[in-house]
């Protein structure tokens, strides 16, 4: 086969993957238990094809949540919160962060993963929220008598406690944007 005739297979290879990638987020967010038969109609390819590209459900999972932390991070980085007090920083990204959760909710009923696999999934996000903390507590902005770790440890059940309650539908995603915002912003004595 010759190189263009190659390179027209890899692309059609791509748009056939992107679009079971964004067919499973819409469809899961919908149908948090969709199964890879339902996520091949609503891309408009065979269930082969689906499995082609996501051997299974868990690596079709993961996919998602990549792009999810793809589209967070972008997100993020058109903030240039650098560039902002810390508590405002801190405010805008867990603001993002709720935007992103809104768009795939199903990520919240997903069975829970190794501290590896967490860690390898949320790990940028994570480091860039301390870093924040971090830079709050040298201008003073924070608090600095415990450490950043375990106050990032504190903010992230507390996005828990916050999910769960979206999860069982005592507040909506808008609510829950407000009190985690408030909720961290008093834990690290701000508010």
């Amino acid at each position: 086969m010759t190189e263009p005739q190659d390179r027209k297979r890899r692309q059609r290879s791509d748009a056939r993957q992107s679009a079971v990638l964004d067919a499973a987020i819409r469809t899961l967010a919908e149908h948090p238990d969709a199964s890879m038969d339902e996520i091949a109609r609503a891309a408009g390819v065979s269930r082969q094809t689906v499995y082609a590209h996501f051997p299974s459900r868990e690596v079709l999972i993961d996919a998602v949540t990549e792009q999810a932390s793809i589209e967070f991070t972008a997100l993020f980085d058109s903030l240039e919160l650098d560039q902002v007090p810390p508590p405002q920083a801190l405010t805008r990204l867990l603001e993002v962060g709720w935007q992103v959760a809104g768009r795939y909710p199903f990520l919240w009923w997903q069975p829970a993963v190794s501290p590896d696999k967490d860690e390898e999934r949320h790990g940028p996000i994570l480091e860039r929220m301390v870093d924040i903390v971090r830079r709050g507590q040298a201008s003073g902005d924070f608090d600095a008598s415990v450490p950043a770790q375990w106050l990032m440890s504190a903010i992230l059940a507390l996005g828990r406690v916050t999910e769960d309650e979206v999860k069982a539908g005592r507040m909506t995603v808008d609510q829950a944007t407000s009190a985690i915002q408030q909720g961290v912003l008093r834990l690290l004595g701000t508010g």
